[in-house]
Order: C-alpha cells, then structure tokens, then sequence
C-alpha cells in the first residue's frame, strides 16, 4: 500500500518524539497534556501530547490507523487539507478533554488517538460502506461515538473517550465544510453520525455528563 510523503512525515514525527519521551521523562511530564500545567499557561501541551505516547503499543496502532486510512483523506481533499484536518482534529480532542475535564487537575493524558479519529470520521465520510473492525464504517462511526459518550459517562478504562469524540467531531465537521457535496450524496449518512454528537452536546447541557 502506497503512503504519501506527508503522512509518513506524521508518523515519523510521532515515533521520533514518543521514543524521547520513552526515554526521558522530564521530557514526557513537560509536555503530555495535564490540566494543572495548562492551566497555569502551558498550552503547548495542547498540541505536544498528541505526539507522545504511553507505549509501544499506543504508538503502533495509532501509527497503524493513520496508514490505513489517511489515503482515503488525501486521496478526495489533497494533503494540505488533510494535514489540517489532523491537526485540527488533534487540538479538538485536547480541547474537549479540557472542557470536560477542567476541574481535575491531576488528569493527564497522550497520545494520537484525537487527530487519527478525525481521520477515520473523514474517510468514512467519503468511503461509508469501507470496513473498519468488518463492520461498515457509517456503522462503526455510530457505534464509536455512542461507546464514547458510555466511556465518558462511566469514565471506564484508562482511555481518552473524549479526545476521540473531540477528534471524530472536528473530522466530521471539517470534512463537511471542504466537501459539502458529501450532503447531497451521503445525506443519510452525514445524518446518522451526527446523532451521537446531537446527544453528546445535549447530555452536557443538561449536566449529565
């Protein structure tokens, strides 16, 4: 399978900086994302936690999910607007994790896993019948984000839920807003994985999560 120059830039970057911090962790702490540190002004934790990671395994397969399916991204809006779209989707995820964690100062969290849902949303956007897990992928979309609403509900497992829902909802939207044709051609679709993020918003406000 062909990967284009800049996702392998991407992945380079991620190994790159998750190995030093593996390896150094006063590196590690100064830039993971924790409320207490951003709080006093250290937004770069915002965009620096994104390339860290806990371990191997949390780097591979996040790696592996970006290989799979930034092609689909780059294939249909070009790489520019998908390095936004990752970017984006990476300070998304941080962002909500923030909102929804403000309070805990003690909470601290790496890892890709925000900016490569926004690229998974993105690709099942313009690909809704591609497998993912062999379910089709405006399925696993719904699926994903009713878990993770669950997740942050219960606050289950040592897992960001809400900087993937953060991440999905900025794939979601951005795709949209570079290829709004996606509207008159998937309009079920682009309906259906909005109602997780309707309910997400909802539970919110009314204080329930």
């Amino acid at each position: 399978m062909h990967i284009d120059l800049a996702t392998g830039i991407i992945i380079a970057a991620n190994v790159l900086i998750s190995l030093i911090g593996f390896n150094d962790f006063s590196f590690f702490e100064k830039y993971k994302f924790n409320i207490a540190g951003i709080r006093r002004g250290e937004q770069i934790r915002m965009f620096s936690s994104g390339f860290l990671h806990a371990d191997f395994g949390h780097l591979f397969f996040n790696m592996l999910a970006l290989y799979f399916f930034a092609g689909v991204v780059i294939y249909n809006v070009g790489v520019p607007k998908f390095v936004l779209i990752y970017l984006l989707s990476l300070l998304a995820g941080n962002l909500l994790s923030f909102v929804m964690h403000k309070e805990e100062y003690h909470y601290s969290a790496v890892g890709a896993s925000g900016a490569v849902m926004g690229i998974l949303y993105s690709a099942i956007l313009f690909e809704p019948e591609m497998r993912v897990n062999f379910i089709p992928g405006w399925l696993f979309g719904i699926l994903f984000l009713g878990y993770s609403i669950y997740g942050m509900k219960k606050r289950i497992g040592n897992i960001g839920h809400d900087a993937h829902f953060g991440g999905a909802i900025a794939g979601y939207l951005l795709t949209i807003g570079f290829e709004p044709s996606i509207i008159e051609t998937d309009l079920v679709v682009v309906v259906l994985l909005a109602i997780p993020i309707v309910v997400l918003f909802v539970l919110y406000k009314m204080g329930k999560i």
